[in-house]
């Protein structure tokens, strides 16, 4: 039924328990209901990590985590690059086993009630438990708008591939240039650096 209903993807954080019950966190854009958007009262979540990748190895492992919503596109920035000093502050989640980041707007506690791993993208329901209020949601602008979509290009460069993803994020860096702050332009030079690296690599350099 909640796949027939109308939905839009919330582009935010994940925070799963990795090996050792370590903190691994990654972006994600999970399917919404769109009732439940405008309601602000979200009760499920469609994940559909990569079934290579991390996330679903933990959640395969342990199925329940956090998703987290912020205007923070620095920390998300540096998350996709992987190049977070040191894991974002957090304290324990109260009904699953986890961590809810604390420097975010809104976090959600989720438990996996199914789970289909028929397709790349294994796709996973989930059941909001508990949420947490965090600081207040300061809004985006142009320029963090283009950090969300720059991050969610270089997450796919082995999809896109690097002369794709590098001319998308020419055009975005225009918006970064015209409304940007000195943190939305550091974190799209992250994600111009990585995606430098890419090129780098495929070059054999």
């Amino acid at each position: 039924m909640l796949s027939r209903m109308p939905q839009m993807i919330l582009e935010g954080l994940v925070t799963t328990c990795g090996k050792s019950d370590t903190m691994h966190v990654a972006a994600m854009g999970p399917q919404v209901l769109e009732q439940a958007i405008h309601s602000g009262v979200i009760e499920s979540l469609v994940l559909r990590p990569f079934a290579s990748s991390q996330t679903a190895r933990n959640l395969a492992r342990v199925p329940a985590g956090v998703f987290h919503l912020s205007d923070d596109v620095l920390l998300l920035a540096q998350i996709v690059t992987a190049t977070l000093a040191s894991p974002p502050a957090c304290q324990p989640a109260t009904l699953v086993p986890g961590w809810v980041l604390e420097n975010v707007c809104h976090s959600y506690e989720f438990t996996i009630e199914s789970v289909d791993t028929s397709l790349p993208r294994t796709r996973l329901l989930a059941r909001v438990v508990a949420e947490h209020e965090g600081r207040p949601f300061i809004g985006f602008n142009r320029a963090r708008h283009a950090v969300v979509e720059g991050s969610i290009l270089v997450t796919r460069l082995h999809i896109l591939g690097v002369d794709e993803v590098a001319h998308r994020l020419q055009e975005l860096f225009e918006l970064v240039e015209k409304t940007g702050g000195s943190r939305e332009h550091e974190a799209f030079a992250l994600l111009k650096a990585r995606v430098a690296q890419s090129a780098s690599c495929s070059r054999g350099e």
